[in-house]
């Protein structure tokens, strides 16, 4: 199972991305794959070829009007079940034994 993190958006077009970065997220939000969104980017969680496909969904919508895009990308892979998106911030909830921000 892999969590991959990722922001992505075009590069010169001014100050603000958001309309640009939603196009994106409009991608995952309708890919079917776990997600979570993040200030400064998402996490994605499913088998490698689902998750990198989205990523590549992601890419070419941008790639469309665009011909330049930043794409910061992490990955963790790990044998075994899906559930870590959340299951990892809870289980450093429970050793700390507080609700903490996510």
């Amino acid at each position: 199972m892999v969590l991959l993190e990722f922001a992505m958006a075009p590069v010169g077009v001014g100050e603000s991305v958001s309309e640009h970065v939603a196009k994106v997220i409009d991608v995952i939000d309708q890919s079917g794959v776990d997600y979570q969104l993040t200030p400064m980017g998402t996490i994605l969680e499913g088998e490698w070829e689902e998750v990198m496909g989205v990523v590549d969904r992601c890419f070419k919508v941008l790639d469309k009007e665009f011909n330049r895009i930043a794409v910061s990308l992490k990955v963790d892979y790990r044998k075994g079940p899906k559930g870590r998106l959340k299951s990892k911030t809870a289980a450093v909830q429970a050793k700390l034994g507080r609700t903490l921000h996510t």
